[in-house]
């Protein structure tokens, strides 16, 4: 422990903080809670994070008081590390386990973490005595992204209504999320390798395509990192029209989002939907929003979309688990961590070694067009992952339709259950 805390150290002296933060990750559960916080000290200190320095000094000094562990994991929460706020809030409430406020920012961190199992279990231990707003509520939620859908479900028995308009939106969120999970569930295993089940069941979204490579490796159907193809764009484009007509729904227009990738896959959808064009317009209904990433929208622009009018279908082609935009899209084509555009700059692997190409500059039409006429065969990968058929695609849908479209587009930033390996 102490050569990994003495690299940790090193690597704070040579000015690398970002690496720092990376060496602290696999030591916080272990390492002695005051050399920790004289590490996350200096760390704070150098980015000037005076509140989080602070709180790191008064717990160096105070290592065994509950006050100071509390205030290093809150600033700890407050400042983007929660895994370094973990160790020091269970210390706290083992010392004073009736606090609801020590449990709150515990089941906080950890659920920041995607820990959802040990946020379960934190809950559970009071689960005679919890309020129903938000304790009991957090552990309906977090039971759900832990993949533990009976707790949940038991939970949620014993969940009133709030009396307090605030939670109105969170008691809405975690009903829809049971009716679709019990949707999914009827419908495929619902397990721990079910990537499309939980996606739905959680963002109320369909997943176009798992990724073909490394499912057996840690990914379960998320792409890391992705050079994108037209013919990636050409099969989820496939994949919506197979949710469109499963569904029976019929928009009348595409709208295109601001943007050159979005403008650029609107074109395409427009073409292999066979519907008319148009920028889009907050409110519009029965109409099919393209979006290439959401998260290149404007914030007013991504903030509208999280209503959805009636008749509306937001379309997402890469959609990043890791940072998800503030509107979850009604289908994704896939799930990455970093995608490249077809139309960006790309890496290539040339004779005199790896080379940079430039972005494609063509008229957006050209590149629509191209989409259009492109093969949307899905790549076979490496032979490890299970089939997807178009077949058990839409019979997933036509299962799950009941569902689709309904409550809002709120944000999930949990994978859930699902794992996938990632960039840190």
């Amino acid at each position: 422990m102490t050569n990994e805390l003495e690299q940790a150290r090193q690597l704070l002296d040579s000015g690398d903080l970002p690496g720092t933060v990376r060496a602290l990750r696999p030591l916080a559960d272990t390492a002695p809670l005051r050399d920790l916080a004289e590490v996350v000290r200096r760390l704070a200190a150098a980015a000037d994070f005076d509140d989080l320095a602070k709180a790191a000094k008064g717990l160096t000094k105070k290592p065994e008081n509950p006050q100071a562990l509390y205030d290093f994991g809150y600033a700890c929460v407050e400042r983007g590390v929660s895994f370094l706020a973990v160790p020091a809030l269970r210390q706290a409430l083992r010392q004073a386990p009736e606090s609801r406020a020590l449990r709150a920012e515990l089941v906080s961190a950890l659920e920041r973490e995607h820990r959802h199992g040990e946020a379960v279990a934190v809950l559970a231990e009071r689960e005679a005595v919890l309020h129903p707003w938000p304790e009991r509520y957090l552990l309906v939620f977090n039971s759900l992204l832990a993949g533990e859908l009976d707790r949940a479900r038991d939970a949620a028995a014993q969940l009133p209504a709030p009396d307090d308009a605030r939670w109105e939106w969170a008691h809405d969120r975690v009903r829809s999320m049971l009716h679709r999970a019990g949707l999914a569930a009827a419908a495929g295993p619902l397990d721990g390798r079910d990537l499309r089940g939980w996606h739905y069941a959680l963002t109320g979204g369909y997943l176009g395509a798992l990724s073909p490579y490394g499912f057996t490796s840690g990914m379960r159907g998320r792409y890391a990192y992705v050079q994108d193809t037209v013919e990636q764009c050409r099969a989820g484009l496939d994949r919506l029209a197979a949710v469109l007509a499963a569904t029976g729904l019929k928009p009348r227009t595409v709208s295109l989002l601001p943007g050159r990738s979005q403008r650029i896959l609107g074109l395409a959808a427009a073409e292999v939907l066979g519907l008319p064009a148009e920028p889009y317009a907050p409110g519009r209904t029965d109409t099919v929003v393209v979006a290439y990433d959401l998260r290149e929208l404007d914030d007013e622009t991504a903030v509208a979309l999280r209503e959805r009018a009636d008749g509306q279908v937001l379309y997402e082609h890469a959609t990043c688990w890791t940072q998800p935009p503030v509107a979850c899209a009604d289908m994704s084509g896939l799930l990455c961590q970093f995608a490249v555009e077809p139309w960006g700059e790309k890496l290539h692997a040339g004779e005199s070694g790896t080379e940079r190409l430039p972005a494609d500059d063509r008229p957006e039409a050209e590149i629509a067009a191209e989409i259009v006429r492109a093969d949307g065969t899905p790549d076979p990968g490496d032979g490890n992952t299970p089939p997807d058929p178009d077949e058990a695609f839409t019979a997933f849908v036509t299962a799950t339709a009941a569902g689709w479209l309904t409550g809002t587009r709120a944000r999930v930033g949990s994978p859930g259950p699902v794992g996938s390996s990632r960039f840190f």
